[in-house]
């Protein structure tokens, strides 16, 4: 009984396919059809021409992207962004917390849901970590779902939970095999991308980034985006029972895992590839853009590797005396990102993490509690990988540390040679290790800008970020029996 309850705990079979017809090359190249693709009108840009051969590429004006700081800042944009939605609201997020912040967000959308009969609202959230506890994301949104036919929430579940694991395994435990971890959050042509939840610690004292673009086009390819996820994630009726959606007939804990992997594969790469031959078209005749958007998503368990390509691609592309400045929360990056980093990356490497003091499990009841002290151990191999290949002279590790405040910033920022100011950002859900790639919903992108303005931004956000940080305390003690373990389940956290 304990192997069958832990099966899935070992091994997962996503189906095997290729996501979109070009993957990017693992040496930083050009894929063999990049010259059947648009390309920046910038020469300096050339090393990254890549990019639009293996995402839809929306041009934008640098002018319409700002870059929010301060957790207080993206939480005061939200409220007021939906207080005053004229046509949709559409929030992708793991949950939403129960605490006063969040009611308010909650009673601000329901107040304009009322006196504006046109507006929709559609709310993603993980099935586990949403319905977990007595009062959980679910309850607080029932009052939207009771009154009107205009909100849907949707809770993704994964496919691997199902079985005697599913009726065994306690609540927290469940989350551990794959999640909804997208964050984006639309309103009306507003699209804010984030690694932040909607929860209290993200709106007041939890460090993390936020980019917010007004641009109709990219708002519409992610509304339709979320509804190809929402299609496949289970649809909450007005009793609270959470049913299939009317367009999908497979219930993820029921049917074949890999009859649902594939359907749900198959829907998302569909989308994908037709929004990507209608963006080349208008990247072709688009002249007066000075900033590109290139969405990346990753759904491991559905056979989706998306945005680990092009990360891989990215960080092993990346040109002699160039500088690369990577973060994120949780330092558990996958052994492709180590290996590609220690061995092809030309760049001047900087890699910010939380300091254990800043992690977000510190003090965690359990064996969570050794979470923060794993990552230490994680950082500690990378070190002396780094120093065993000669390339420790070449690459920088960092820790954030803030009284009264936890870190879960992520993504990177790129200089291509001779810069000083960003030339290139990623951002999003990811935090570049192996949950990430193989077992979580999540969605970054990929953000290239010759303005100047928003260089000078992002910037200004690492510079904001850093100010906290100092040298990488790689050798502090950890616990043996996290010694033991961190192998094992490094794959979980």
């Amino acid at each position: 009984m304990i192997r069958r309850l832990f099966s899935t705990l070992i091994a997962d079979y996503p189906p095997v396919g290729e996501f979109l017809p070009a993957a990017p090359p693992p040496n930083g190249g050009h894929p063999a059809s990049s010259s059947a693709s648009p390309a920046f009108r910038s020469s300096r840009l050339e090393s990254l021409n890549w990019l639009h051969s293996v995402s839809p590429c929306f041009p934008v004006s640098g002018d319409r992207i700002d870059i929010i700081q301060e957790p207080a800042l993206f939480y005061d944009t939200l409220v007021a962004k939906c207080a005053g939605a004229k046509r949709r609201i559409m929030l992708a997020s793991l949950y939403l917390g129960i605490g006063s912040l969040e009611t308010r967000l909650v009673d601000a959308i329901h107040a304009n849901m009322k006196k504006n009969t046109r507006l929709t609202v559609d709310v993603l959230l993980d099935f586990t970590r949403g319905t977990r506890g007595e009062r959980n994301s679910q309850t607080t949104l029932m009052p939207l779902l009771e009154e009107s036919d205009n909100c849907r929430l949707s809770l993704y579940h994964t496919p691997v939970l199902r079985g005697i694991t599913k009726r065994l395994a306690p609540p927290r435990w469940n989350e551990l095999l794959g999640i909804q971890h997208m964050k984006l959050y639309l309103v009306d042509d507003t699209v804010i991308i984030s690694g932040a939840n909607l929860s209290n610690d993200y709106f007041t004292n939890r460090q993390d980034r936020y980019v917010m673009i007004e641009d109709r086009g990219l708002a519409d390819f992610y509304a339709n985006f979320l509804k190809k996820v929402q299609e496949f994630s289970l649809k909450v009726d007005r009793t609270g029972e959470a049913k299939l959606h009317e367009n999908w007939n497979m219930l993820p804990y029921k049917s074949a895992q890999v009859d649902f992997a594939t359907e749900a594969r198959e829907r998302i790469r569909s989308y994908f590839r037709g929004v990507m031959d209608r963006q080349r078209s208008i990247c072709d005749e688009d002249k007066a853009s000075d900033t590109w958007i290139f969405p990346l998503i990753e759904m491991g368990q559905l056979g989706i590797h998306h945005d680990s390509l092009a990360t891989r691609n990215l960080l092993s592309g990346c040109l002699k005396d160039s500088q690369l400045k990577l973060a994120t929360g949780y330092f558990n990056l996958t052994e492709t990102y180590m290996d590609t980093l220690t061995k092809d990356c030309q760049a001047e490497c900087c890699i910010l993490m939380a300091h254990p003091n800043a992690n977000g499990f510190l003090g965690a009841k359990g064996p969570a509690g050794g979470i923060p002290a794993a990552y230490s151990l994680i950082a500690k191999k990378f070190a002396q990988k780094l120093k065993e290949s000669g390339q420790d002279h070449r690459v920088t590790l960092l820790e954030y540390e803030r009284t009264g405040w936890t870190y879960h910033a992520k993504g990177l920022w790129y200089y291509l040679p001779g810069s000083t100011l960003p030339n290139l950002t990623l951002i999003g859900s990811s935090n570049f290790g192996e949950r990430s790639v193989n077992r979580d919903l999540e969605a970054q992108i990929c953000l290239v800008t010759t303005n100047g303005g928003l260089q000078r931004k992002l910037q200004a956000e690492y510079d904001n970020i850093l100010q906290h940080s100092a040298a990488a305390e790689t050798e502090r003690p950890v616990p043996r029996w996290v010694r033991a373990v961190v192998g094992l389940f490094r794959n979980f956290f």
